[in-house]
């Protein structure tokens, strides 16, 4: 049905059943309206908002366009997914607007402390990420789908957390940005083994320990693809880091390092 049209519609189920009976059923009339747009714009809607805080009042801060749209991007290529898992394409640009409002929020996400600096990033990604995930859907929150979708965004969500908690840690309180890639990638695959772990550990143990080689790539093969598609919906946010000052004070104040300190200045003469 195309979105530019409205009005009554007649439905009749047809079948050849040869002399079992009529080929075509009862009629039934449905009015079909016009969907509603609005639940599609919300997350762009968010992010416009976003932009009007005061912190993000610059023309530097409107970059954050930039990885956002090369996600998007590539959700709408060509269909690479098997067949049942297009939902994965969902939860991609769904994290792709929870990353871009963690980063237009980074000031004001940023702790004294990094632990509460990770529990106030880990909600702000997951509720907005979760927010614009049933805006495109549209489905109750119980659907299974929709739990599929609200379970991977969680983990993608608490993975990607960690990781930046733990990178800033590694970085022992400086931006270091040529080792922060390679051990931002460690820690998104790390934290992926770690909730991977107990599922393999319950399929080992009901297997009397006797799994085949088969069974260890059908478990390690997955996690570094999702730990790899991970890394990667964060690289652009990255890249953009380390080529906008604007946006490198942010990524600093998420990996709760230390700021770019003032210029000293010499001492004017008398």
């Amino acid at each position: 049905m195309p979105l530019t049209a409205a009005g009554n519609l007649t439905v009749v189920a047809s079948a050849e059943l040869g002399a079992l009976g009529a080929k075509s059923g009862s009629p039934v009339n449905y009015l079909w309206v016009l969907p509603s747009v609005a639940p599609q714009v919300l997350p762009w809607l968010i992010l416009l908002g976003l932009l009007a805080l005061k912190p993000n009042r610059r023309a530097a801060a409107w970059l954050i366009w930039l990885p956002v749209g090369c996600v998007l991007a590539v959700t709408l290529l060509p269909p690479m997914m098997p067949s049942g898992a297009d939902f994965l394409l969902d939860v991609v640009a769904a994290l792709a607007f929870g990353l871009a409002a963690v980063w237009l929020l980074s000031n004001y996400l940023r702790q004294s402390h990094r632990l509460l600096t990770f529990f106030c990033v880990l909600p702000t990604l997951a509720g907005f990420s979760l927010l614009a995930a049933v805006a495109k859907q549209g489905r109750d929150l119980l659907d299974s789908d929709a739990l599929q979708v609200g379970i991977l965004l969680g983990v993608s969500a608490l993975t990607s957390t960690v990781a930046l908690s733990v990178a800033g840690w590694i970085c022992r309180g400086r931006y270091r940005p040529l080792g922060l890639y390679p051990w931002l990638f460690v820690s998104v695959l790390g934290v992926w083994l770690a909730v991977a772990a107990p599922f393999f550990f319950f399929a080992v143990v009901a297997s009397g320990g006797n799994l085949a080689l088969n069974s260890w790539n059908e478990f390690f093969i997955p996690v570094l693809a999702m730990a790899a598609a991970n890394f990667a919906l964060l690289l652009p946010f990255l890249i953009l880091s380390s080529a906008s000052p604007l946006y490198r004070e942010r990524l600093k104040a998420l990996l709760n390092v230390k700021p770019a300190a003032p210029p000293v200045l010499p001492n004017a003469a008398p």
